[in-house]
């Protein structure tokens, strides 16, 4: 061999090491790559299967009118005197971010099948997780898991279906879901079979029902005014009644400030110096209560006392109104006290009444 077919050699030697060891570091970085995924992945396993292991799982799906859905996932664990439930608290309060990361991924799942079953493009946002410790009516540690779920149901004129997106998701052991529909439409079918339901929810346990291999079906329409009578009449419209309406609540408020000014007039005579009047047992009429404050009150118990003071009945959106929680979180509340059989839920027209349970109910 001459001197360039040497040369040719080496340099063709050359070439071939230079690749081999570009693969071997490219090797190297996909291996890295692929153990610090795998290490990520495990972590977020790992935290989604503690918040797994709750006694019990309830789900609220509040559908709003433009088919997305606020969803609240709440576990729900015995407080014993193991320190389990302080453990788990304290790990979720220092690590927000990956217990929030690690539902999303498991939720993440769910929607994919969901949007493959119902050709819609859904997805998750606004994830968020949050603890709560109850001491009424039962011992209880909770993690709040909540989130936004667009497109969760499919809207058409003034008709809702939802429950196709849950296609991919079957009620395991110890959990319930309530799935509640917007404001002004009611349900007129629901299946399987809730084991509970009203004129704007359905309610399902794992102990009665299964979503596979089919997903729930629910369809909330709209309401209209007057029981589905339109506003107008093939008579001619109900300008007279609007009239009767005015006059009504002309009427009404020259009364109501005619009361309000007899009483201004008797307010004045009766009070001297600024001094309040005594009651009965001597005591100032503005004497504060010995009541706790709310901030050391558990959310159960705060509605206890709302029902004690309305006297034993109040309707569950008067509740909204005077705790301002929000629907979802008022009804899950609601739901743990009915569980517990704390209290009664029935309704009055359209709307849900909480009720104390009756002196004999409670001895049974």
């Amino acid at each position: 061999m001459d001197g360039k077919g040497r040369s040719a050699l080496l340099w063709v030697l050359v070439g071939i090491g230079c690749v081999l060891g570009l693969l071997a570091v490219l090797s190297v970085g996909v291996v890295g790559g692929a153990e610090m995924q795998g290490a990520l992945l495990q972590e977020s396993t790992d935290e989604s299967d503690r918040l797994a292991e709750a006694d019990d799982i309830h789900i609220d799906i509040v559908v709003s009118e433009n088919g997305s859905a606020a969803v609240v996932v709440d576990y729900r664990f015995e407080n014993n005197s193991d320190g389990e439930w302080e453990a788990l608290r304290d790990d979720v309060e220092a690590n927000p971010e990956a217990y929030a990361a690690s539902q999303e991924a498991r939720w993440n799942e769910v929607v994919l099948e969901g949007a493959d079953a119902t050709d819609r493009d859904m997805e998750l946002s606004n994830v968020s997780v949050a603890t709560e410790t109850s001491s009424a009516p039962r011992d209880i540690g909770r993690v709040e898991v909540s989130f936004e779920w667009s497109k969760f149901a499919y809207v058409e004129l003034n008709r809702i279906e939802a429950g196709g997106a849950l296609a991919g998701y079957t009620l395991s052991q110890n959990t319930s879901l309530q799935m509640i529909a917007p404001e002004g439409y009611t349900i007129e079918e629901a299946a399987p079979s809730p084991e509970d339901a009203g004129a704007d929810y359905v309610y399902w346990d794992s102990d009665g029902s299964e979503f596979s291999p089919d997903p729930p079906l629910v369809v909330m329409i709209e309401e209209t005014n007057g029981g589905g009578q339109p506003d107008e009449t093939a008579d001619g419209p109900s300008m007279p009644w609007l009239t009767v309406l005015a006059a009504l609540a002309l009427l009404a408020t020259v009364g109501a400030a005619g009361w309000l000014l007899k009483r201004n007039r008797d307010g004045a005579a009766v009070s001297t110096n600024g001094a309040t009047s005594p009651v009965a047992d001597g005591s100032s009429a503005t004497d504060g209560s010995n009541e706790p404050s709310p901030e050391l009150l558990s959310n159960e118990e705060r509605v206890l006392g709302l029902l004690e003071e309305r006297g034993g009945r109040i309707k569950q959106q008067a509740v909204v109104s005077e705790l301002g929680w929000t629907e979802a979180k008022t009804s899950q509340v609601v739901s743990t006290l009915r569980d517990d059989d704390e209290i009664e839920v029935f309704r009055i027209g359209r709307e849900n009444v909480l009720a104390l349970p009756e002196e004999d109910d409670a001895e049974t």
